[in-house]
């Protein structure tokens, strides 16, 4: 991933925890932004859903088939980017509950936050930045862990 993009992705990520920890932050932040209709916002939450079916049950081929372009040159293979999720990720493949929150388009950026509530009671927030191809699918193009304030029941 290019400097530019991993600076971005961080600014990004960090506005996102911060309006994630202050409701209200959050509420200001994607009030003025772009949306988009329902059904973007349903396909993308699909495209997460299915690539972490695939990844929980080790179909490296399918989970890969789900991610954008740029992420299938960086890994290259199936069976690379299924090990780098199970050595960077295992979050979203072992949590015991999942939640899909409100997502934003901030500054052209796609991003589709899932709550991750693993074995332990210990919550993440996982940032997908989401892209629509030319062929109307939407592609995962990136994921950030974060830690959230939020405390599992």
């Amino acid at each position: 991933m290019e400097t530019g993009r991993r600076a971005f992705i961080a600014a990004l990520t960090g506005a996102i925890v911060g309006a994630l920890c202050a409701p209200d932050a959050w509420a200001q932040a994607t009030a003025s932004d772009p949306t988009l209709p329902v059904a973007d916002w349903t396909a993308i939450r699909r495209t997460i859903d299915d690539q972490r079916k695939a990844l929980k049950t080790g179909d490296a081929r399918k989970a890969f088939s789900f991610a954008a372009p740029g992420i299938r040159a960086q890994f290259g293979t199936p069976e690379t980017f299924l090990a780098m999720v199970r050595s960077g990720y295992g979050a979203l493949i072992g949590a015991r509950y999942v939640e899909f929150l409100e997502g934003a388009v901030i500054d052209g950026a796609v991003i589709q936050p899932l709550r991750l509530v693993a074995p332990d009671n210990s919550v993440l927030v996982a940032l997908y930045t989401m892209e629509k191809q030319k062929d109307g699918r939407w592609r995962i193009a990136g994921c950030v862990l974060a830690p959230s304030t939020v405390q599992a029941a």
